[in-house]
């Protein structure tokens, strides 16, 4: 049978289509195209399915809303626990990083008696998305000020291809922090504030940086994108680009912040995983997490990310 398309209702509004088929380790290259065939072909275009989300102290049934530019979830859907644990359970163990879970056929069958074919809004609890203005912080000394120990570190800047074997050396040899493979790394920054709202130099590897980034994409569009920002003179410069995984690394914080995330607070953090100059042998390209603290590569034919770019100050 092919995919199921079934109508659904949260916080009032109609939700139109709800793919059954879709599963979050597949979801994450659905802005793109998925096995082949195109399935979100412009920015109004949105996919809805249900998952299980089991993040927090127990898992939960959530709907979530993916389109090109955003993932969300709508509503968490309140199923009996035991059978959203039974779903968990019977899908095996999975990486401390990966925490979705798609829907199984018992859950597929309570969901569409109870939320699809007929609504019962007592099992449906929305979620309101609140609209954060984000702290940056105000900390940072304005550039002419940074003092630092030392003399500056010159970090590689070229794009790179290499296989997971060779990442000890490339971060050990900066100490640079991994959650994984350098825990008790811990790169030296020396940022400051250009002034300008929008960019922070490392004086330390005499990088400029933007403190928020660019939107998730493939890495098609990400490459125009960068190009389109170069024309407009982002910050009064033409020449940003990708940072290479030495680059993006030295942002790396050893402790999470008040923002979830491994960087310093003038950074935003809506740009939790970010494209790197680096391609994986033989396929894939690497990212840099910064929720996770570590490197890692998608296989994704179409893989997404998000985008912090930097340029030689």
């Amino acid at each position: 049978m092919g995919t199921l398309f079934r109508k659904v209702k949260a916080d009032d509004r109609a939700i139109a289509a709800i793919d059954w088929d879709m599963t979050p380790d597949i979801s994450f290259g659905t802005f793109e195209s998925w096995g082949g065939r195109e399935r979100v072909r412009n920015n109004d275009e949105l996919i809805y399915y249900f998952y299980v989300s089991n993040w927090g102290h127990e898992p939960v049934v959530c709907l979530m809303e993916r389109g090109v530019k955003h993932a969300k979830i709508l509503a968490k859907v309140h199923a009996p626990r035991k059978m959203v644990s039974d779903c968990v359970r019977d899908q095996g163990s999975s990486s401390i990083f990966e925490k979705s879970y798609a829907i199984d056929g018992k859950l597929k069958k309570w969901l569409l008696d109870h939320v699809v074919d007929h609504f019962d809004e007592s099992v449906v609890e929305a979620v309101v998305e609140e609209v954060e203005v984000e702290d940056m912080g105000s900390g940072l000394p304005p550039v002419a000020e940074v003092q630092f120990e030392g003399g500056q570190i010159v970090l590689p800047s070229a794009p790179a291809v290499f296989v997971e074997q060779d990442l000890p050396e490339r971060i050990l040899k900066w100490n640079l922090y991994d959650s994984k493979l350098n825990p008790q790394g811990d790169f030296a920054n020396a940022l400051g504030d250009n002034g300008d709202g929008l960019t922070v130099t490392d004086c330390r590897t005499g990088l400029m940086w933007q403190r928020a980034g660019l939107d998730i994409s493939s890495h098609r569009v990400m490459r125009k994108k960068i190009a389109e920002l170069n024309e407009q003179g982002f910050a009064g410069f033409d020449d940003w680009r990708l940072p290479t995984l030495e680059e993006a690394l030295s942002l790396m914080e050893p402790a999470l912040n008040d923002k979830g995330v491994h960087l310093d607070p003038c950074f935003s953090a809506k740009q939790p995983f970010i494209f790197i100059a680096a391609q994986r042998t033989p396929g894939g390209y690497w990212f840099v997490d910064y929720k996770q603290g570590r490197p890692f590569w998608s296989s994704g034919t179409i893989p997404g990310g998000f985008g912090r770019l930097c340029r030689k100050a």
